[in-house]
């Protein structure tokens, strides 16, 4: 019903996975989180990662992101410095919502008329016009959750130094799944008309096939750990009964790698 993704050699890649492996600890005591991955994100594109929890698909995103480095293989960052957007919007409280979205762009050197005016832009973006002056308390969670992804934004779009002229990259760890049905929904459908306005390279992980299946244009199956690539899907522009029918397929696989694991 669905195929693998096969991209053209010559497509930009904000970012390449080279048999990369992640250990955590030395020895028989050693934890081993990834192991021999190979992954490739094309500019522009949205990838969705899928996996049992534990199966290393948040420290894949650390080790995109410099928080952490890979025990052995290589990761090929060829994108404007990526972005994260966590679970939680972990927003500076102190910080008014424009204050918290400028705040990457004061880092890299920004002026303080261009980032106010890029601020602007981006809250408007993510519907939060108007708003820019409300600290995090004074917003719901789903409008935190709005301008934390406008900060990331920010952050990709700094247009400074070395990251200047590349394509930008965001990385979000399950950034709807603390949020109640109807507001991650709502965010689903907003994070989709800011993809296509923007431009901006993906890379989501997710524990919920319909999600993937909804937002993604490419899922992408991990092993139980440690992590690998067991299998990838083209579900771009799917609806009705062709969606279901993916979401179906791509459960079932989700089910055999849990099960197969739980057996070993």
């Amino acid at each position: 019903m669905t195929a693998t993704v096969e991209v053209e050699q010559s497509v930009v890649r904000p970012v390449r996975f080279h048999q990369v492996g992640k250990a955590f600890g030395h020895g028989r005591t050693a934890v081993v989180a990834l192991e021999g991955v190979d992954l490739d994100v094309a500019a522009g594109e949205f990838v969705c990662l899928l996996g049992a929890s534990g199966c290393g698909k948040t420290t894949l995103l650390n080790l995109v992101a410099g928080l952490d480095k890979p025990t052995n293989g290589r990761i090929e960052l060829s994108s404007s410095r990526p972005a994260v957007v966590f679970q939680e919007p972990a927003l500076m409280p102190w910080l008014t919502a424009a204050g918290n979205v400028e705040l990457p762009l004061r880092m890299a050197g920004v002026p303080k008329a261009a980032r106010r005016a890029k601020a602007a832009e981006l809250l408007e973006l993510v519907r939060l016009a108007g708003l820019g002056d409300k600290r995090p308390h004074e917003l719901s969670g789903g409008m935190r959750q709005r301008v934390a992804l406008a900060r990331a934004l920010a952050s990709t779009d700094d247009n400074t130094g070395a990251s200047a002229g590349k394509p930008s990259l965001l990385l979000m760890d399950e950034p709807f799944s603390a949020l109640d049905a109807i507001t991650r929904d709502v965010l689903q459908g907003e994070l989709l008309r800011i993809w296509r306005a923007t431009g901006t390279a993906i890379l989501f992980v997710t524990h919920d096939v319909r999600e993937a299946v909804r937002l993604g244009q490419r899922v992408v199956l991990l092993s139980s750990r440690p992590g690998r690539v067991v299998r990838q899907w083209d579900v771009d522009g799917l609806t009705g009964a062709d969606e279901a029918g993916a979401v179906d397929e791509i459960n079932a696989a989700l089910r055999k790698v849990i099960s197969s694991h739980a057996a070993a």
